[in-house]
């Protein structure tokens, strides 16, 4: 592999952005908070959000231009967003044959690229992305049915976060090994043998990301940003009902490479229409050796199975549960709770869905609780939290598919159980058209074997299930042998107890789940902060891989080792 002559844009970008890559590099080994992307609209200018929208509309309607991408000519596309908006965006469509051949054209000069280089041409492609957050807002709420400010946070600096995030493990994995050493054995007497060893990292190949329709970006920069600064290209393969979010970050991705001097066609589109089979058929390809996919288990687990060419990095379905032992704040522990399950109408992998309660009670600062009242009480503090359409619509944002609806459905018709708290029609004050409910809560026995069947399925979407159980010690075994059967992205407890603290946290080490402990106050179990907390551990079945980690990212190249004497 011949060196590369490095682009002035290249040596300028590593002085723009080697600060940022420092304290991201230092943030991962403090796991404080850090950010460099602010939060809050208002950051963005008095004028962000007014050009973020009109951005966003000025894209409906039209063909998505990406110059110099393979095409054949024809365009894809049928998004509809689920607050009742027709997008009409056609995005140029090209075959395995064309992608995967532009693809390893462009593969070798970005491959002669250092590290350095490499993560600063991505820390360039996230400020812009960064610089346009309030119109991929847009493009994620209307494709994912994100309420506005969770699709600015989540779709927008958060999933910038975790992009970062990625590069900067990308780019300290990469630089473990000096790139040239001195080695000197003494021979006695004799002269000693010298060598000079070279170490090259070489990336693996072609990569892979098929992207999900609830958060496209959040769960998709981090494998295509890993991915691209290990110096793989990555051809992305949306969501056909979440497209727009990734062909903008393909758009960005691309102008920055070119103008670096790279071959844009590194980040390339696979853009299809709803019920197309692209995904399954270039995951199988013999140069995909890459694969970051997020979605059902059924497609993972054939991942797993079937691309046994690539490295597949999978993110699954779970089920998360909660034990509720005792507390310190029930008010604080209700509220918590019942922001946790309405939040995006249940829709995100996070979600808790099963609370684990003790049927004789629990002890709290406002006096014993029956499992009955501890039931009520939730449920009347979702409706409080939800009382309001406009702050509903706010939480919930709008019902993303079908099959979350039909969910939602079930609950109320009494299909999984006796409703303690039953879903109801919001109606968006802003969008007439969109499917708003607010969470059902529905009341379950751990001993009984249909209830059993009920609770141990993952049930995606606003429906959470209050189970009742023998006694703590029960509620934490059922904990642990759910995460080890079914898998959970989260685990949380609820106790006032050293002793149950323990326990918990014993069950959740050997089940391989993050836990969170007596969350009263403004976090929730189902939000991570990159740099910080680890989404995922890979050591249960809902996911074999983290955000993020050494291992999400080191086997994504290797080193090959060049030695002479000196």
């Amino acid at each position: 592999m011949s060196a590369a002559v490095t682009h002035p844009l290249v040596t300028e970008l590593v002085e723009r952005h080697q600060a940022t890559l420092d304290a991201a590099l230092a943030a991962a080994s403090s796991r404080d908070y850090w950010s460099p992307y602010p939060e809050f609209p208002k950051a963005y200018g008095e004028t962000g959000a007014a050009d973020g929208k009109a951005a966003f509309d000025a894209l409906l309607n039209s063909p998505f231009a990406l110059d110099g991408h393979p095409a054949d000519g024809d365009l894809v596309g049928g998004e509809a967003s689920p607050y009742g908006i027709e997008l009409g965006v056609g995005y140029p469509h090209a075959g395995p044959d064309a992608l995967i051949a532009a693809m390893r054209a462009a593969q070798p000069g970005w491959a002669a690229a250092t590290p350095l280089d490499r993560a600063a041409v991505c820390l360039e492609i996230l400020a812009r992305i960064n610089a346009r957050s309030h119109e991929f807002a847009h493009a994620v709420m209307h494709t994912t049915g994100q309420a506005y400010g969770m699709a600015f946070q989540a779709g927008g600096p958060h999933a910038q976060d975790r992009g970062l995030e990625a590069v900067a493990y990308a780019y300290a994995e990469q630089i473990r090994l000096p790139r040239q050493a001195g080695w000197t054995k003494p021979q006695g007497k004799r002269d000693p043998l010298v060598m000079t060893k070279e170490f090259t990292v070489v990336p693996r190949g072609l990569a892979l990301l098929v992207g999900c329709n609830t958060f496209p970006t959040w769960n998709g920069y981090p494998g295509l940003f890993a991915s691209l600064a290990t110096g793989n290209p990555v051809l992305v393969k949306p969501h056909p009902r979440a497209v727009l979010p990734l062909a903008l970050t393909v758009r960005i991705a691309r102008e920055v490479l070119a103008e670096a001097g790279f071959d844009p066609n590194l980040v390339c589109l696979a853009a299809e229409h709803e019920g197309g089979t692209a995904a399954k058929t270039l995951a199988v390809r013999p140069e995909i050796r890459l694969i970051d996919y997020t979605g059902s288990t059924a497609f993972g687990d054939w991942l797993e199975e079937n691309a046994r060419q690539a490295e597949v990095y999978t993110e699954k379905a779970g089920v998360n549960t909660v034990v509720v032992d005792s507390t310190d704040d029930y008010k604080g522990m209700l509220n918590n709770l019942a922001f946790s399950v309405s939040l995006y109408s249940g829709q995100m992998c996070t979600t808790p869905q099963n609370l684990l309660i003790p049927r004789t009670g629990i002890t709290t600062d406002q006096g014993d609780k029956s499992y009955d009242e501890v039931v009520t009480d939730l449920a009347a503090a979702v409706e409080g939290l939800l009382s309001d359409d406009a702050r509903a619509a706010a939480i919930l944002g709008a019902v993303v598919n079908p099959g979350v609806l039909q969910r939602s459905v079930a609950a109320a018709d009494g299909e999984y159980g006796e409703l303690a708290l039953a879903p109801r029609v919001v109606q968006s004050p802003e969008f007439p058209a969109a499917t708003v409910r607010t969470p059902a809560l529905v009341k379950l026995d751990a001993d009984k074997p249909d209830d059993r069947a009920v609770f141990r399925s993952e049930c995606f979407g606003p429906v959470s299930f209050a189970v009742a159980v023998e006694s703590t010690a029960a509620a934490v075994e059922l904990m642990r042998d759910t995460v080890r059967t079914q898998g959970a992205m989260t685990a949380s407890g609820y106790t006032t107890s050293p002793e149950v603290e323990a326990d918990l946290v014993e069950a959740a080490l050997d089940a391989g789940v993050s836990l969170s402990l007596n969350l009263t106050g403004g976090v929730y179990a189902n939000q991570t902060a990159a740099f910080s907390d680890l989404h995922g551990t890979g050591a249960n079945p809902a996911a074999n891989s983290a955000y993020c980690d050494g291992a999400f990212v080191a086997n994504r190249f290797r080193t090959v080792e060049i030695r002479r004497h000196s």
